[in-house]
């Protein structure tokens, strides 16, 4: 599968180079027209992410009654980010990442599953505010197309799922137990055609569920303070906005604020409905054409998307490597 993966992102800035060969002297001058400024601004901005991402954690943590500080937070998200994208499972592998920080720090492992559950949720409905504007914005431009209706139908089920699970467990263990179990049961029985083990343990689909309502039991605020990681979330969303705003302005693009906004909830939202970890291929290979259809050059297009990507990707990829090597240096001493 991995091979796969990598095959089709080759393929993809394969095609990206294909049909941008006939406009590489345009390319090469946007590229001239850099302003190294605004693409550290860009930078920046991205370093102000990681802190409101550990601020939006941070919210959820003092929910359920866990006091640690955003810094440290911070690093734990990103290492999580890291892990997210290098071993792919659909969040999973950073909510373990944070339960294992949580013993090493003496908090209760079901509270910080719960928390770590409850972010990818909240972060999801933030941007199902960002994308409703942005889904506004093109419907008002005749540019909405089955395909995007798709994909924002596709997250709106993910998020539901999400939450429903989350409510199961918040109200009764023992039925979110059954319920992750059989679904255990049936993606076993689909993986036996590929591996003999199973895939899945039940028995650990029980005790997440234990976690879980052991977590919501220790709630110390009210629900309503779930508002807080929202807005939170929508501004780590506006700050990828405004990486994108700079990415405009380093290479003397026009734009105008509708071109951002529906840029960028088309752009995110096949990041997170992407079969590939991130986006990884998949989104250096439709943004410059959603960029496109908002009315920008195409090869000025394609200049913005790498820009774009490298700060909000390959940087977050880099220092996530360095959170998640910092975290397990730190448990090495500790052993010793």
């Amino acid at each position: 599968m991995k091979k796969f993966f990598v095959a089709f992102v080759f393929f993809l800035l394969i095609v990206i180079i294909v049909l941008s060969f006939s406009e590489l002297e345009t390319i090469l001058k946007t590229l001239q027209r850099a302003h190294l400024g605004f693409l550290l601004l860009a930078v920046l901005i991205q370093c102000v992410w990681f802190i409101s991402s550990g601020r939006m954690y941070q919210s959820i943590f003092h929910l359920l009654g866990i006091h640690d500080t955003v810094l440290e937070l911070s690093r734990i998200a990103t290492a999580a980010t890291f892990i997210n994208i290098v071993a792919p499972t659909a969040g999973v592998g950073g909510v373990a990442l944070f339960a294992s920080e949580a013993r090493k720090r003496g908090h209760a492992v079901g509270k910080v599953t719960v928390a770590a559950a409850l972010f990818l949720l909240l972060d999801q409905a933030s941007f199902l505010v960002v994308l409703s504007i942005g889904l506004i914005i093109l419907a008002g431009r005749n540019d909405l197309n089955p395909g995007e209706i798709s994909a924002s139908v596709f997250l709106l089920i993910i998020a539901i799922s999400y939450a429903f699970i989350l409510y199961l467990g918040y109200r009764s263990e023992q039925k979110l137990g059954n319920l992750l179990a059989r679904i255990a049961r049936l993606l076993n029985r689909f993986f036996r055609f590929f591996r003999k083990d199973d895939y899945l343990s039940e028995t650990r689909a029980h005790e997440f569920a234990r976690e879980v309502a052991e977590g919501f039991s220790g709630i110390t605020e009210k629900k309503s303070s779930l508002v807080r990681p929202i807005l939170w979330g929508i501004l780590d969303k506006t700050l990828l906005m405004i990486v994108l705003v700079f990415s405009f302005l380093a290479f003397e693009v026009p734009f105008t604020a509708d071109i951002i906004v529906a840029g960028f909830s088309l752009t995110y939202l096949f990041l997170i409905v992407s079969p590939t970890p991130s986006g990884i291929g998949i989104v250096e290979g439709l943004m410059p054409i959603a960029l496109s259809s908002l009315g920008v050059n195409w090869s000025q297009a394609i200049v913005i998307t790498l820009a774009y990507r490298a700060v909000t990707f390959w940087i977050p990829l880099g220092v996530g490597a360095w959170a998640f090597r910092s975290l397990h240096a730190e448990t090495e001493v500790k052993r010793l």
